[in-house]
Parts: C-alpha cells; sequence; structure tokens
C-alpha cells in the first residue's frame, strides 16, 4: 500500500493516465489548441504538436518506475511552458466564448496549474520518499 492511504496512491495513479489523455487532445483536437497558443508566440502548430507530445511523453514516464522521477520535472517544465496559454485565455475570455463556466473558469485554470504542478510532483516522487510509493517490503 502506498504512503498516505489508498485515495493518495490512486491519484498518484491516475497522473500518467490523465496526461496522456491530456496530451492525445492536442492531436484530436488541434484547432482549439491553436487558438490558444498566444499570438506573440511563433507556429502555433508546431508549439501545439510539442506540447502534445510532451504530456503524452511525461505521462508515460509517470506511469514507468524508471522514468517517474525524471518524467515529473519534464511534466513540471511543461506546465510551465504551457501556462502562458491559460494566461492568455484568461486575459481574453471574449476569444473563447465556448469554454464551460466563461470568464470565471479561465481565471479559475491559473491557479489550478498550481495544483497540477503538485500533483505532478508527488506523483513523480520516487519509491520510499516522503509521499512517494512505499519501497518493496514496507
Amino acid at each position: 500500500m502506498t504512503r498516505g492511504g489508498w485515495g493518495a496512491g490512486l491519484l498518484r495513479r491516475l497522473c500518467g493516465p490523465t496526461f496522456v489523455v491530456a496530451g492525445v487532445l492536442h492531436f484530436l483536437k488541434p484547432g482549439f489548441y491553436r487558438r490558444i497558443v498566444p499570438p506573440y508566440l511563433p507556429a502555433p502548430g508546431a508549439l501545439v504538436f510539442l506540447s502534445g507530445v510532451a504530456e503524452v511523453g511525461g505521462g508515460i514516464g509517470l506511469m514507468l518506475p524508471g522514468t517517474r522521477s525524471r518524467a515529473r520535472w519534464w511534466l513540471v517544465a511543461t506546465l510551465l511552458a504551457v501556462f502562458p496559454a491559460n494566461v492568455h485565455m484568461a486575459r481574453h475570455p471574449e476569444d473563447f466564448p465556448r469554454v464551460p463556466g466563461g470568464a470565471r473558469a479561465l481565471r479559475w485554470r491559473l491557479p489550478l496549474q498550481g495544483l497540477f504542478l503538485a500533483w505532478v510532483l508527488a506523483a513523480g516522487r520516487p519509491p520510499g520518499a516522503p509521499g512517494g510509493e512505499a519501497a518493496p517490503g514496507l
């Protein structure tokens, strides 16, 4: 059993698949993701592709014990890299009228990114680390 109980362990195990799904959505709905790239950034299509690959790769990495620790830092970097898109959406809610919850939801996405960072950091802790999976035999 994991430290922190079954709920914490479940949350850790769900983090990788969540990022895989989020990354795959970049390929299924590229138009939406291109629209949220701030206009001052170049090559929105390439950025959407790369961020999708980064999320899929990081999510898979979190699911593999041998790459979990590196994947967490990869996903932290990815979350920081895509943060400007969240800021852009919050600053220009009129450009995203179909987002459920409207401007308020877009503003709440900003602090939510901090929770995603904490989730990734917790999910990627090595075995035996505080808050990580229990080491074998413990």
